[in-house]
């Protein structure tokens, strides 16, 4: 991690899990373990129905909070989605964008995610936008080149000023939820080939300053060597992200890294 040039993250996506009673409790929780925190940003990804009580709950502490998705029109007849003014107007800050459960599971394409990333910012909310290859990419040693082409199609249009506000994070669809896990120089590699390409379409400053986050089976038994690795400046935590304990050991790891490298 690089805190010189930008910011150490540690997000959590909660994905469709507790209800928004637990919220306040586990806030309150993360709180006297590690929102005194000023080594890096925290962020908690939360169901749309919890985050009203998550914002409230957050208020006066280093928490921010994030929806797990958004629409890309300002308003219209899109039964059941949630637009970005809508979430800005909640009091969230952060909005993943991309995943790959979006992805996979309900259609979105190179362009939606674009789409929404541009409305995002529009809205002042802080996209997290998802890249990452299939187990049949890896294996054919093709994961640099898929994850470029990615990159480049969330980014179309987007300006250096816009960059500024984004979030990159890595997470190896064969690595979500599997238990498998990327190794701390497989995920740099991606890391330095995103930082590379950003470099290439805006210029060495612009992509020294973008935060690039790894997401895929990260837990506080792995936390501390995959921050080790100069193109990773935090993660995007699933699984571990729902026990306040395992959230504050990453968090923490964070911190142990920061020191190791001052």
């Amino acid at each position: 991690m690089n805190r010189r040039y930008r910011k150490t993250i540690v997000a959590g996506n909660w994905k469709m899990h507790k209800l928004p009673g637990e919220c306040k409790e586990f806030i309150l929780q993360l709180k006297e373990r590690a929102a005194a925190a000023k080594w890096c940003d925290i962020v908690l990804c939360v169901p749309f129905t919890h985050l009203t009580a998550a914002v409230k709950a957050a208020r006066g502490t280093r928490i921010a909070i994030g929806a797990q998705n958004c629409h890309f029109a300002e308003k219209g007849a899109y039964t059941g989605e949630i637009s970005c003014g809508m979430l800005a107007d909640l009091g969230v800050k952060y909005v993943i964008i991309g995943h790959s459960e979006r992805r996979q599971y309900f259609g979105e394409t190179d362009s939606d995610v674009n789409k929404k990333i541009k409305a995002a910012l529009e809205a002042g909310l802080r996209p997290i936008v998802c890249l990452g290859e299939g187990l049949d990419v890896r294996e054919n040693n093709a994961a640099v080149d898929y994850i470029r082409l990615q990159l480049k199609a969330a980014l179309r249009d987007i300006t250096p000023q816009q960059l500024r506000r984004i979030v990159l994070a890595y997470e190896p669809v064969w690595a979500i939820g599997t238990g498998r896990v990327a190794t701390p120089e497989q995920a740099n590699e991606v890391g330095s080939a995103i930082r590379e390409t950003l470099r290439a379409l805006y210029g060495a400053r612009a992509a020294r300053g973008v935060s690039i986050l790894y997401g895929g089976s990260l837990s506080e038994s792995n936390a501390e060597s995959m921050f080790a690795m100069p193109d990773v400046d935090g993660g995007l935590i699933g699984g571990a992200s729902l026990e306040t304990g395992s959230l504050a050991a990453i968090i923490e790891a964070a911190r142990q890294e920061l020191k190791g490298s001052d």
